[in-house]
């Protein structure tokens, strides 16, 4: 299962630096903003992401017991979007040692961050 999610999280990462690079490449988003804004499917695709982030953000703010993690974490999925939400759960990932779905999404007690148990 880790392994999967990995996978997932890796490839959703990939994807998004490639379309994000590629799309900054062509196109600059000040200068497409005013063009796109108008677009009915515009708006809702991007109302759709942003409930999409504060859903995510909900999960971080659970994980997190640090108001500053908290707040950085909110600025770079608001700023970066699936680029940073893909980076921490592949650190999330990593930090569950050993996996389960639990370790994964659970809030880890601050006993259990401590390197020597």
């Amino acid at each position: 299962m880790k392994a999967t999610l990995y996978l997932l999280f890796v490839t959703i990462l990939a994807a998004m630096l490639w379309i994000t690079v590629t799309a900054s490449l062509s196109e600059n988003i000040m200068t497409a903003g005013p063009r796109l804004w108008p677009d009915k499917w515009f708006q809702a695709t991007l109302i759709d992401a942003y409930c999409g982030f504060a859903t995510f953000f909900a999960w971080v703010a659970y994980k997190e017991t640090g108001w500053l993690r908290r707040c950085a974490w909110f600025v770079a999925i608001v700023l970066l979007g699936n680029i940073a939400m893909a980076i921490y759960a592949l650190i999330q990932l990593r930090k569950a040692t050993p996996f389960s779905a639990e370790s994964f999404l659970l809030r880890q007690k601050a006993s259990e961050n401590l390197p020597y148990q």
